[in-house]
């Protein structure tokens, strides 16, 4: 760990490091304790509004299960009604 690319890191000088600190700002390597804060806190307001977005998916989701099992009791019931009243008109009829 003594060594940076072959060269120990007491001849690089003040310079060097200097220099090598501005690329990784510049490059996004090294960002300011405020900017890294900020993401975080941006972050963590995206990570809770999908969390509540989540869950009110899984309640719409909830919701349609019930009004599908609603459509097809609907569904069966009418189609009951309708052979009911097929079948007493045949009756009447004959």
């Amino acid at each position: 760990m003594g060594e940076l690319f072959g060269l120990k890191v007491a001849d690089l000088g003040a310079v060097t490091l200097l220099a090598v600190v501005v690329l990784m700002v510049l490059t996004g390597r090294l960002v300011p304790r405020r900017t890294y804060d900020d993401l975080k806190e941006e972050r963590d307001t995206w990570r809770s509004a999908h969390t509540v977005s989540e869950e009110a998916r899984a309640m719409e989701r909830a919701q349609t299960r019930e009004l599908l099992e609603l459509g097809r009791t609907s569904a069966h019931a009418l189609t009951g009604l309708r052979e009911a009243a097929a079948d007493s008109e045949e009756v009447g009829t004959g």
